[in-house]
């Protein structure tokens, strides 16, 4: 059955295939499958006759420790996944920091390269992650930002749609899935802490941070589909992993890229409790192992410049005493803007403590960050009792996933596990399930005359990828046509020319990259592009736009004929925006967000192989 059947006919046999295919390639495939069996992965104890059971592991490892090193627990440093020279000052102090002060964990943070940053190769991670388990006291536990799934840090891995392109299928046992895949891909290679599911309500149209990585506008919808990523990574045998909610107490109504400076929630209590905090008492109720704090004020609750990260009232009073969370409260990245340009890294470090944060993610100095809370033990500011709260749920928390006996990866077990053809077909069928159509004057879209039309494809740096595949996958399809790839960085004079060459076309695509980047500050098209797409649209031709990535664009060029939006800007966006445009596939994606003055949320015109376009406006 080929995979355009299957969209036709549904998926729900497709993903119960998917289920066996990606069993049979598991490291814990069992013999009588009569697949091959893959080799366990080597044993190794942290000491002879390890206790049984999770409280006695971690019991047991915390008796080997001393104050100082329990504090060190505590602490998760960065790593870019990326080969360093051994005998370069970044290698050798990140080496004294691993064998000096023995963190409890590490992040994986790729390095930048323009934007976005290159990702790591899986086997390169690999081997560095087997070096540092072996000179680690206590085995590391190792997290990784997998909002797409692994793809999102590590090349040669399933490459999902952003999490709002879930939502716009109405569909969650898709995400489900996709939460099984990143389990069994994430452990593969030496991770066992996922921070995702995104549980922001993104309810503010120019929220710079968050956008298309939340699930979209309404609390129940991000409800539900946190939960079921939580159900789906928590499903997988052999391959436990610990999943993170993030970013309490919720960064979706926020104007401020918190990597920048302190963000602020607006609303009064009863806002919170009924839209930011609802999708945050649904992953606790689902089970969720870890909830990351955000940067963020809530003057409702707290000091108006105390960020909730730091925030007693917030942590320990809503999340602990209110929420009856029992899991692990992580700190957003502490050398972030939002906390690093008020507080000392020691200072930070005490005050997320005593707040009731359990882990100190990514100090801009780590050894600060523990000699001040070493500082804070000895002054009585915080006590023993205080870190070994702490201490013992990280403990546990490895302890659970295995890391007792399991620390080490098998490299030869890699890529039978990685970017398999089920997990692929998955996220292919993910990217056009979500293709939703806003706008289509005089039925533009599917096109009808392809050789005719010019294609722009506006990539967001001179570096990016974006659009290269969509490129190959047009001029498959209409030779003849016109396809222009441009980046932000260039030039009003350049692109004014790409405009020129293209002035014979009867009729204009423009495919619209907008992602959400750090340090960016908004999701807008960069450079001249708004006004190079202003050009086109004077010309009185019809002007279709695809906005892969941000969906709020419409509202920058609001007399475009026709809108299709994907809600990403990885590959299978870009396969299924062309499938779609030539009416390869049906699009029956609905909006998870309003377009203010222009489209409310549930809206979407349907296209049916074959058949007229119709409005449908109802929520999936």
């Amino acid at each position: 059955m080929t995979l355009k059947n299957l969209l036709r006919t549904g998926l729900a046999a497709f993903i119960a295939l998917a289920f066996v295919a990606m069993a049979s390639l598991s490291p814990v495939a069992s013999a009588a499958t009569g697949k091959r069996v893959v080799k366990p992965v080597p044993k190794k104890t942290v000491a002879s006759a390890l206790p049984v059971g999770d409280a006695a592991i971690a019991a047991h490892w915390a008796k080997t420790l001393t104050l100082r090193e329990k504090v060190a627990q505590l602490v998760v440093i960065q790593f870019n996944g990326h080969p360093v020279n051994t005998r370069s000052r970044e290698y050798r102090r990140f080496l004294t920091v691993m064998t000096k002060e023995h963190p409890g964990g590490l992040v994986l943070i790729n390095t930048p390269n323009g934007r976005p940053g290159n990702r790591a190769d899986p086997l390169e991670v690999a081997t560095f992650l087997n070096k540092m388990q072996t000179l680690a006291k206590i085995p590391l536990i190792v997290a990784g930002d997998f909002e797409r799934g692994v793809s999102m840090r590590v090349d040669s891995t399933t490459v999902f749609p952003h999490a709002m392109a879930f939502t716009a299928t109405g569909d969650p046992a898709l995400m489900r899935i996709e939460g099984e895949i990143t389990a069994r891909e994430a452990r593969a290679i030496g991770f066992q802490w996922i921070f995702f599911p995104d549980a922001d309500v993104n309810n503010n149209p120019d929220n710079p941070i968050i956008n298309i990585r939340s699930f979209g506008e309404d609390p129940a919808d991000v409800s539900r589909m946190a939960s079921a990523f939580i159900e789906g990574a928590h499903s997988v045998a052999g391959s436990r992993v610990l999943v993170t909610a993030k970013h309490f107490p919720g960064h979706g109504d926020t104007a401020t890229d918190t990597h920048y400076n302190v963000a602020t929630i607006p609303g009064d209590r009863e806002h919170l409790e009924q839209v930011e905090w609802a999708p945050f008492r649904a992953a606790i109720q689902s089970g969720v192992d870890a909830i990351m704090s955000a940067h963020l004020a809530v003057p409702a609750v707290e000091a108006p410049d105390l960020p909730a990260t730091l925030s007693p009232k917030l942590l320990n009073g809503v999340l602990r005493e209110e929420m009856k969370f029992r899991g692990i409260i992580v700190t957003d990245a502490l050398q972030m803007g939002g906390i690093a340009g008020g507080f000392t890294p020691g200072e930070a470090a005490v005050r997320a403590l005593e707040a009731g944060a359990d882990v100190l993610l990514m100090p801009s100095d780590a050894t600060a960050a523990i000699n001040g809370v070493m500082a804070a033990l000895q002054s009585g500011r915080l006590t023993q009792a205080r870190i070994d709260e702490s201490l013992k749920r990280v403990l546990m928390a490895k302890a659970h996933v295995g890391l007792a006996t399991r620390k080490l990866v098998d490299r030869d077990a890699i890529h039978t596990v990685l970017n398999s053809m089920e997990s692929n077909a998955v996220a292919q069928a993910v990217a056009e399930r979500s293709v939703t159509l806003v706008r289509n004057q005089n039925g533009m879209l599917p096109l009808k005359a392809a050789d005719s039309t010019a294609f722009f494809l506006l990539a967001e740096s001179r570096t990016s990828v974006e659009g290269q595949v969509m490129a190959l996958e047009l001029r498959k399809r209409s030779a003849q046509a016109t396809v222009i790839q441009v980046d932000a960085t260039m030039s009003e004079a350049d692109l004014n020319a790409a405009v020129e060459h293209a002035a014979g076309a009867s009729q204009y695509v423009v495919a619209a990259f907008a992602s959400v980047a750090a340090f960016r500050g908004n999701t807008s098209l960069g450079g001249n592009f708004p006004q190079m797409v202003q050009k086109l649209i004077a010309t009185k031709k019809p002007v279709a736009m695809l906005a892969l990535g941000n969906p709020y664009l419409l509202r920058s060029f609001p007399d475009v004929t026709a809108y299709l939006t994907g809600y990403s800007t990885v590959v299978p966006a870009e396969i299924a925006a062309v499938k779609a445009v030539f009416g390869e596939i049906p699009i029956e994606g609905h909006l998870p967000v309003t377009i203010p003055g222009f489209a409310k949320k549930g809206e979407g015109l349907q296209y049916h192989l074959r058949s007229p376009l119709r409005q449908k406006t109802s929520t999936p």
